[in-house]
């Protein structure tokens, strides 16, 4: 397994009215972060909040190209993020334990905190499709470039680490800082990870090593 320390190449907040940051996604242009009563559009280049939309958002966050996916609980919504509404819910599987969210694959990807372990989900019916075993608490997830990463979190260590999507054998750790923790996680398809930094209110950025540097 390679190991290094987390490279943090920008921080944004903390952010007015936003005690925890949840979720993470990025829609090719904004980072929509969650922030419990509410999803918050952030300008990844100003570090202006431009929009948010009221719902609610207690745990993992995706966006499937046109549409936004919210865990609240037990459930998982998908949501317009042109007009903010509601178009469609289904169960989460962890029935209020989940956090992270991913769309790869046409499927969603969903972390189980202390169930320490990834399902894949059918985003239509919410049925589970595979489940990957995790050795740690998992909170955000992303795919990026076929790989899957997902942030862990207990006490002060946090990492984001790379998994073999078939055996959950860790390959490759980011180490955070103690004290700096992710909660939410997003690849942006190049060489960022977007971080929800939880209680601190912050969404940093990390940077996504080159698989063979």
């Amino acid at each position: 397994m390679k190991r290094t320390a987390a490279e943090i190449i920008r921080e944004y907040g903390p952010f007015p009215d936003a005690d925890q940051v949840h979720g993470v996604t990025f829609d090719g242009r904004h980072v929509w972060f969650a922030t419990g009563d509410r999803l918050n559009a952030l300008d990844p280049e100003s570090g202006e909040t431009v929009r948010s939309i009221d719902v609610a958002a207690h745990a993992g966050t995706a966006f499937d190209g046109e549409y936004l996916y919210q865990i609240a609980e037990d459930r998982i919504r998908k949501i317009d993020p042109k007009t903010g509404q509601i178009v469609a819910t289904i169960p989460a599987p962890g029935k209020g334990g989940d956090s992270g969210l991913a769309w790869a694959e046409g499927t969603l990807w969903v972390g189980q905190h202390r169930g320490r372990k990834i399902h894949q989900i059918d985003p239509e019916t919410g049925a589970i499709l595979r489940t990957i075993e995790s050795n740690r608490v998992v909170t955000g997830v992303t795919w990026v470039d076929g790989d899957l990463w997902h942030g862990t979190w207990e006490g002060d260590e946090s990492d984001v680490r790379r998994i073999d999507p078939q055996t959950g054998e860790v390959l490759e750790r980011l180490d955070m800082p103690v004290g700096m923790g992710v909660s939410g996680l997003e690849a942006d398809g190049g060489d960022r990870f977007f971080c929800g930094g939880g209680g601190s209110g912050k969404v940093r950025v990390v940077r996504r090593p080159r698989r063979n540097a």
